[in-house]
């Protein structure tokens, strides 16, 4: 079987988004399917076999991104879709529009992923309008692209609530991203913390992801200058890249942890993502309009217990309560989580043996199957 994935992004652009679509490459390939992806071109891409790049332009204010020429991205995914048997769409822009138009034009099945929760994003971006119009505005864009294709993918359980009181008519199937093998092998906290002047003793407490306002690293920064009343010498990594670092750091400072935060920008994904996991003694979360939440599952395949608050995609993965801890959804109780979770030692063990445990049970090969069976299906 043959499928064309087509995308607004993909790497060397990190985010959620690319690491979906890469992680379920490579893992259909085990599954006889084969996946072909149409992607912008970002001057610097590096290799990558079965990846057609588009001419694209840069976006102004934005250096992470690129904006796709529409006409080359039309006409790539209705060359590149001949021969496929299911157009799979990743990103709710140009590439949307693009690869619903081949597919439909070819008489070929469409489907897509629903990454990004756009009614809690907008109004960090266009703050000038009011929230409640932005709101209104995202789902009827959501209602109506969801309802333009065959099936929609979604990450988690609220995901797909969430679509279905947009009223989404369409069928919704919850598959979010898997873990590869890769994510298991174990990272080399000691090497980390020796190469970034880290002493063994110092607690390190690590966020990764995207550096927004929206992933509401603010609250992590309150909380963790509060918990330091009780472990002062607390040491705070911000892994990632984003609009929000400079506000951030500017905040860190503001609440005396200048010296005890640290941004490092993107790390690269296969050499040095496993060793800052394995460094850290625990992995905070706090976004309240994650999708899925694949950074704690990273994290948890590295033995690192997560503290985190259940909301939206998050909740999948921490309400069974197996390798992490809930938080309260408000800085003094989450601050109070964090530092009881600190001071015992035998429940940070027993948490990150049972993380690593846990997250294996989301497998990348056990979700790519699911993926292949539904491609298998609309292509009937």
């Amino acid at each position: 079987m043959r499928v064309l994935m087509v995308s607004d992004v993909y790497f060397p652009r990190i985010n959620g988004v690319s690491t979906s679509i890469e992680t379920f490459r490579s893992a259909l390939a085990e599954h006889d399917v084969r996946v072909d992806l149409v992607a912008p071109d970002y001057g610097d891409n590096g290799p990558a076999r079965g990846v057609v790049r588009v001419p694209a332009r840069r976006i102004p204010h934005d250096p992470e991104d690129r904006l796709a020429h529409y006409g080359a991205l039309r006409q790539t995914c209705l060359e590149t879709a001949k021969d496929c048997d299911v157009v799979h769409i990743q990103t709710p822009f140009a590439a949307h529009y693009a690869g619903l138009q081949a597919a439909r034009a070819l008489g070929k099945p469409v489907l897509a992923s629903y990454h990004t929760l756009f009614e809690e994003y907008l109004q960090h971006y266009i703050p000038w309008l009011p929230a409640g119009l932005l709101r209104g505005l995202a789902r009827r864009f959501s209602r109506r692209q969801c309802n333009a294709l065959d099936a929609v993918i979604v990450p988690s359980t609220a995901m797909r609530d969430r679509l279905r009181r947009y009223g989404v008519k369409r069928p919704l199937c919850v598959l979010p991203t898997g873990l590869p093998a890769a994510a298991f092998e174990a990272g080399d906290g000691a090497r980390f913390r020796t190469e970034h002047g880290i002493p063994p003793d110092v607690p390190v407490l690590l966020f990764v992801g995207r550096v927004a306002h929206e992933k509401n690293i603010g609250f992590l920064l309150e909380a963790v200058a509060l918990a330091r009343r009780d472990h002062p010498d607390l040491l705070f990594l911000v892994t990632g890249e984003g609009p929000a670092r400079a506000d951030l750091q500017r905040q860190a400072s503001r609440l005396g942890l200048g010296d005890r935060t640290r941004f490092l920008g993107y790390l690269d994904r296969r050499r040095e993502l496993p060793d800052v996991y394995a460094a850290a003694d625990v992995f905070i979360f706090a976004s309240r309009t994650e999708t899925q939440g694949l950074v704690l599952l990273e994290a948890m395949a590295q033995r690192c217990p997560v503290l985190g608050l259940s909301a939206m995609g998050t909740a999948d993965i921490l309400e069974p309560s197996r390798g992490c801890r809930i938080a309260p959804d408000d800085v003094a109780g989450f601050a109070r989580a964090l530092i009881d979770l600190l001071g015992d030692l035998p429940a940070r063990a027993r948490l990150g043996d049972e993380a690593q445990a846990y997250a294996r049970e989301w497998s990348d090969q056990a979700l790519a199957r699911r993926l292949a069976d539904l491609y298998r299906e609309l292509a009937r």
